[in-house]
């Protein structure tokens, strides 16, 4: 049998501890500095209040909805021909034809008829945010956004589902969507300055604790 002095038998200790100390913390130290954290740190510096009134609220006070933004191509048409794949368009840049996924549901859909363009918020519940308050020329901005998360495909039943609601109300089916869902949300608001919510921040930073 072999006998070691006692500092040899720390020093072997300590050699098998520390890795081990390292790999624990490691993916704690990657997730402080994540997609999640860096949402937490943006959600806590939006302004908790009350909704305000739906009164004044239509589609027309974010007109033009869709804008054109190069030559013939207006943002609907854009997103859809970024979205999809082997997307084929007419003269006029409407998709005739492509293959699109909607990550709300998980359903791949081969025609243009069952997609739709979703604000991410929509335009009924920015208007309560703090759009109502804003000038026709930064609403159709942000209607028509494509730098910000606020515009994807999505299916047409999907769409329909969500209508004007927010987080706290609506959910996507797929959970495995609710992290890029809840800080695309969160992006887009902190932008535009719209505040929140009492009950949608929960519901955010619930959806926030499935990002991985």
């Amino acid at each position: 049998m072999i006998f070691f002095s006692r500092a040899v038998r720390a020093a072997v200790l300590a050699f098998l501890v520390v890795p081990l100390a390292v790999v624990l913390t490691a993916p704690q130290a990657a997730a402080e500095g994540g997609p999640a954290a860096r949402a937490r740190r943006l959600l806590d510096q939006l302004k908790v209040a009350r909704p305000l009134p739906i009164r004044g609220y239509s589609h027309r006070r974010f007109m033009p909805r869709w804008a054109h933004h190069k030559g013939t191509c207006d943002a609907r048409e854009t997103v859809l021909a970024r979205d999809g794949r082997r997307v084929r368009r007419n003269a006029a840049c409407h998709p005739v034809k492509g293959v699109w996924y909607s990550p709300y549901d998980g359903k791949w859909l081969r025609s243009e008829r069952q997609v739709d363009v979703d604000h991410v918020v929509p335009l009924a519940y920015a208007w309560r945010s703090g759009a109502s308050r804003w000038s026709q020329a930064r609403r159709r901005a942000f209607a028509n956004d494509l730098v910000r998360p606020e515009l994807i495909t999505v299916s047409h039943s999907a769409n329909l589902a969500k209508g004007g609601q927010g987080p706290q109300s609506w959910r996507p089916r797929r959970r495995a969507h609710w992290c890029r869902y809840a800080t695309s949300w969160i992006v887009v608001k902190h932008h535009y300055r719209l505040f929140v919510t009492r009950k949608e921040k929960v519901a955010l930073l619930n959806m926030l604790r499935t990002c991985r």
